[in-house]
């Protein structure tokens, strides 16, 4: 058998790379160890949104009084819970496997391993093996969740994001390791479900890699939610009696103590996936932050490119899908490059944080000059309405210039709201551009309108 390009792995950056070659006349196969869709649709993106949403009905059912409706009374119902996520994954579960036959996408459910610069051995599930060549392979094996050194950690009820999203019955109490976007987020969501959550944060701040003021803001509002957060504190151990699991750890002043619960989250990140991929058999290059690409997402051996979760970096679905695009346009289409592409970034917490371009930190350490001014959203109509005025849009632009540099939003709809952002940062607009605009009234976006009307 012989293909224009093998990809190894079918999350967003793979199937999307293999429908768009596809468009531009290639003969594709896509292979896939475990379900089309990869992480993103089956244990991380899509599930965890649609309990997200379960959660923010849970909140909006909690403060019904604030908006004058009185409850006789409401209880979560987790198979219900599970069943509707399930539903919502196996919709588009099977969408791509349409799209995948509409475009003519050869798909073979096993392990692919590469064997040569242009081959690729699949082993079936049935054991069977086939020997492929191709002209190029792209490899979009995505990541894992990383598992730390803590004794204990294997024990039972220690568990990562891909087991806590089909939990059948929520936990009284949930400990979470790591204060980063996964940790975060669980946090919200299993709080909303009446859980009482404990956030650990190695760090001094969690979300460390947003901009400093989002996460200062946000921690005492998840904290008045209920959720406990400590932070500058190393995990040292789990022990387990009986149902109770036990994570003690140590403070920076060397202090112990102690968190007991049913479930304890490991959300420590995640690492690249490469394991059986045949690598040093190819002689691709690859370390520990990922397999090493140039800019064009080629690898060290010609005709075998990687991206995604796979190479390290961002690793975030929406980075995957352009750069699986990117690869097929230089190869099959129009070349085009990812020079200064911007990528936006969200949290679904309560409320939403999401974050483009430089933050105040970064600018500060590369020595820019510039402005800074915030609109907070309790100053804004269209959020009062909706009973979610706490939150701000943060604007950093140039200060000679004016063109906007990052915009930081905590506040309801933030993942959406980011995305005028994100083109004003693209196309280098300046706070006059913007501010020239006319927004609707009355809408969320407003307040981004007013945050660079003082710049």
């Amino acid at each position: 058998m012989q293909k224009d390009l093998i990809i190894i792995g079918a999350g967003p950056g793979g199937y999307t790379a293999a429908l768009r070659a596809a468009e531009l006349g290639a003969q594709v196969l896509l292979v896939e160890q475990d379900k089309v869709g990869g992480t993103c649709l089956h244990r991380g993106c899509i599930p965890t949104k649609a309990l997200y949403k379960n959660a923010e009905v849970m909140n909006t059912l909690q403060n019904a009084a604030n908006f004058g409706v009185e409850l006789g009374g409401y209880a979560l119902n987790m198979a219900r819970v599970q069943a509707r996520k399930k539903e919502i994954v196996d919709r588009l579960h099977s969408g791509i496997h349409l799209l995948l036959k509409n475009q003519k996408v050869q798909f073979i459910q096993g392990q692919g391993r590469l064997i040569g610069p242009n081959r690729v051995r699949v082993t079936e599930e049935s054991g069977n093996t086939l020997d492929i060549e191709a002209r190029h392979i792209l490899l979009a094996t995505g990541s894992k969740p990383s598992l730390p050194p803590i004794p204990g950690a294997d024990l039972p009820g220690v568990i990562t994001s891909d087991e806590i999203l089909d939990l059948e019955k929520v936990p009284e109490r949930l400990v979470i390791i790591g204060g980063g976007v996964i940790g975060i987020e669980f946090a919200c969501i299993f709080q909303a479900f009446g859980c009482q959550v404990t956030v650990l944060e190695f760090l001094p701040r969690i979300l460390p890699l947003m901009d400093e003021e989002i996460s200062k803001r946000l921690t005492p509002l998840l904290k008045k939610k209920g959720i406990n957060i400590e932070t500058d504190v190393k995990v040292t151990e789990i022990t387990r009696e009986g149902n109770t699991l036990t994570v003690l750890v140590e403070d920076k002043k060397a202090n112990v103590r102690s968190h007991s619960a049913e479930t304890v989250l490991i959300a420590t990140g995640r690492v690249p996936n490469t394991a059986g991929l045949g690598l040093e058999e190819a002689g691709v290059e690859y370390g520990k932050q990922g397999i090493k690409v140039n800019d064009d997402y080629a690898t060290s051996v010609p005709g075998i490119y990687a991206i995604g979760d796979v190479i390290g970096g961002q690793m975030l679905a929406h980075v995957a899908s352009h750069q699986g695009t990117t690869v097929v346009e230089n190869l099959y289409g129009s070349p085009r490059t990812d020079a200064g592409s911007v990528v936006p970034s969200c949290v679904f917490a309560f409320p939403e944080v999401a974050s483009v371009g430089l933050t105040e930190q970064e600018l500060k350490q590369q020595n820019i000059p510039y402005v800074v001014n915030k609109a907070l959203f309790g100053a804004n109509g269209k959020a009062l309405t909706l009973g979610e005025g706490e939150g701000f849009v943060k604007v950093l632009a140039h200060k000679e210039d004016k063109k906007i540099l990052g915009v930081h939003i905590l506040g309801p709809h933030a993942s959406d709201l980011i995305h005028e952002a994100a083109l004003a940062v693209q196309k280098k607009v300046t706070a006059a551009d913007i501010a020239a605009m006319i927004h609707a009234h009355p809408t969320l976006a407003e307040s981004f309108h007013e945050a660079v009307l003082k710049l």
